[in-house]
């Protein structure tokens, strides 16, 4: 459905490096950066600038090959300060298979 997904960020080096250790736990690797714009795929992280603040409120599930995955993502996020929202654990409200894992990016 989505061609690509880009946020700001207050401070794209924090972000990018809390993103890069959660998305290499997901086996996606950074596919370009400048001094202001970083992408993994179709997801981007994009400096905030010239009145453009910071992305709030939306929230992104990335998928994961394998419980293992959901654990390696969430514990990465943790080591690189970013705020636990959901350990990992089925969420069997979602649908009866779920099993996910909730981190809050740097600029929560």
């Amino acid at each position: 459905m989505f061609d690509h997904v880009t946020i700001r960020v207050s401070d794209r080096l924090t972000s990018e490096a809390a993103y890069a250790a959660v998305l290499g736990e997901l086996g996606v690797e950074s596919t370009y950066a400048d001094d202001w714009f970083v992408e993994w795929e179709e997801f981007s992280l994009l400096e905030a600038s010239n009145g453009r603040r910071a992305t709030s409120g939306l929230h992104i599930g990335f998928v994961a090959p394998s419980r293992a995955h959901v654990d390696a993502f969430w514990h990465a996020g943790r080591a690189n300060g970013l705020g636990d929202a959901g350990a990992p654990g089925e969420r069997p409200d979602y649908k009866a298979d779920y099993y996910g894992a909730f981190l809050l990016d740097p600029d929560r």
